[in-house]
C-alpha cells in the first residue's frame, strides 16, 4: 500500500514536442499535477539547454531545469519518414499533444489539423505559435520581447520621460503557458461529454493582448492612448514606488479611506481635505504635486517600520524586494513556492489543490535519457529500437540530472 498522494491529472499521457518556454511550462505545470508527460527533443535539443551561464551541468543550464522536470526525454528525428513512425506510434495512446512547431511543419510531416482529428478524434492538441497560423502575419515566428513590442506592452512599461522597456521577466510566454494548461484542461473536460479532442490554439500575441488592461480599456472608451508611467497606475493615486529611508517601497491606495488613513499615518492629515487630493479623480489629475507631498513624508520611515503601520492601518504596501529577498521572504517560504531538494532549486507549481496537490517530482532527464524505455512501452521490440539509435532515427541516453522525489 503506498502512501503517494493521487494527484489531479493522474493517469494522462501527454506529449510534449515544444522548446523554449511557454509549451514546456505547460507541460510542466501538467506534469506537476500527475500527468505522464513525454518531451521529444530534435537531435540538436531544446536550445534552452544552452541559455547560460549558469548551467547545472554541462549542456543543462538552469533556464532548462526549471522548465522541464518530471518528464521523460527521448529525442527523435521528425524530419525523417523513421522519425514520423515513432511520432505516429507513440500518439495512439496520447491523450495531450503540446507543439509550437513554426506553422505549417506539421502539416508538411503528414498532421495537419484535419488529419490529426481524423486519426486520434479524442486527440486534445495545443498547439503555441508567435502570431497564429493565418492573417496577415501568419506563420511569423515570434519571440517574448517581439510580442511584447508588437502587442503593444512595451509601449506602457517604463518612466514617462524614458523610452518603451520590455517587461523584465518574459511574461507573455508564462502566461501563455499558463493559457495553454487552462485551454487544454477546458478541452479535457469538454472530451468527457463528447468523447472527441480539439485544436487548443494558444499565440503569443493573444496572450500579450489580453495583457493590456486597464490601457485597452481607457483606449477602447475614450481614443486617449495611454502614457508610461513607470510603477505609478494610470487610474489609481497613490499607486506608486516612493523611496523610504532604507530603499524603495510601494504603496497602493485604493480608496479615499485608504488615502485619508495613509495620511494620518504620515503626518499630513491635512492632505486629505486638499481639494486636490479628496477624490480618487482628483488625486490622479494631481499626481505630480501628491507625489511631491509625500516624498517626505514617507522618506522618514525605514521600509520594514512604514510596511507594518500601513498594513495595520488596511493599506497594502511592500519593500521593493529585489530576487534574492522575495525568494526567501518568510511568506514566499511558507506559501512552499520555493523547491530545495538535493541539489535541485527551483519554483513550485502556482496552483495548489486541497485534496489532489501537485507533487513537483525535481528530476530533470538528459537528452534520449528515456529512449529505450518510451520506445519499449509503446510495443517496439529491442531489436527494432537498436536499429533506430544506430541510424540515428532516434538517440539513446545522455547523463541526467537526478535529485530524488520531492
Amino acid at each position: 500500500m503506498t502512501n503517494t498522494p493521487i494527484r489531479a491529472l493522474d493517469g494522462l499521457k501527454v506529449l510534449d514536442l515544444s522548446r523554449v518556454l511557454a509549451g514546456p511550462y505547460c507541460a510542466q505545470l501538467l506534469a506537476d499535477h500527475g500527468a505522464d508527460v513525454i518531451k521529444i527533443e530534435p537531435p540538436t535539443g531544446d536550445e534552452t539547454r544552452g541559455w547560460g551561464p549558469p548551467f547545472v551541468e554541462p549542456g543543462t543550464s538552469a533556464y532548462y531545469r526549471n522548465l522541464n522536470r518530471d518528464k521523460k526525454n527521448i529525442v527523435v528525428d521528425l524530419s525523417v519518414p523513421e522519425g514520423r513512425d515513432v511520432l505516429e506510434t507513440l500518439l495512439r495512446d496520447t491523450d495531450v499533444l503540446v507543439e509550437n512547431f513554426k506553422a505549417g511543419t506539421l502539416a508538411k510531416w503528414g498532421y495537419s489539423d484535419d488529419e490529426l482529428r481524423d486519426r486520434f478524434p479524442a486527440l486534445v492538441h495545443c498547439r503555441i505559435t508567435g502570431f497564429g497560423t493565418d492573417g496577415p502575419l501568419g506563420g511569423q515566428p515570434g519571440y517574448d520581447a517581439v510580442l511584447q513590442a508588437y502587442g503593444g506592452l512595451m509601449s506602457v512599461n517604463g518612466a514617462a520621460e524614458g523610452p518603451a522597456l520590455r517587461v523584465g521577466v518574459p511574461v507573455v510566454d508564462q502566461v501563455t503557458g499558463i493559457l495553454a494548461f487552462s485551454g487544454i484542461l477546458l478541452a479535457l473536460n469538454e472530451r468527457h461529454r463528447s468523447g472527441l479532442g480539439q485544436l487548443v490554439d494558444c499565440t503569443l500575441l493573444d496572450t500579450a493582448v489580453s495583457l493590456l488592461h486597464p490601457h485597452s480599456a481607457t483606449w477602447l472608451a475614450n481614443g486617449t492612448v495611454p502614457r508610461r508611467t513607470g510603477s505609478a497606475h494610470p487610474t489609481i493615486a497613490p499607486y506608486d514606488a516612493f523611496t523610504a529611508a532604507d530603499g524603495p517601497l510601494f504603496v497602493a491606495v485604493g480608496n479615499d479611506r485608504q488615502f485619508a488613513a495613509l495620511t494620518e499615518v504620515l503626518g499630513v492629515q491635512e492632505l486629505a481635505d486638499d481639494p486636490r487630493f479628496r477624490t480618487n479623480p482628483d488625486r490622479v489629475r494631481h499626481q505630480q504635486e501628491l507625489r511631491a507631498a509625500l516624498e517626505n513624508p514617507i522618506a522618514a520611515h525605514s521600509r520594514t517600520e512604514l510596511t507594518a503601520l500601513l498594513t495595520a492601518r488596511g493599506i497594502p504596501a511592500s519593500p521593493v524586494h529585489d530576487v534574492a529577498e522575495a525568494l526567501t521572504a518568510p511568506q514566499v517560504r511558507h506559501r512552499g513556492l520555493v523547491i530545495e531538494h538535493d541539489d535541485y532549486r527551483g519554483l513550485a507549481s502556482p496552483v495548489s489543490l486541497s485534496r489532489t496537490p501537485a507533487r513537483e517530482r525535481p528530476v530533470v532527464r538528459g537528452a534520449g535519457a528515456d529512449t529505450r524505455e518510451v520506445l519499449g512501452a509503446a510495443g517496439y521490440e529491442d531489436e527494432a529500437v537498436e536499429e533506430a539509435l544506430a541510424r540515428g532515427v532516434v538517440r539513446g541516453p545522455e547523463p541526467e540530472v537526478t535529485c530524488g522525489d520531492a
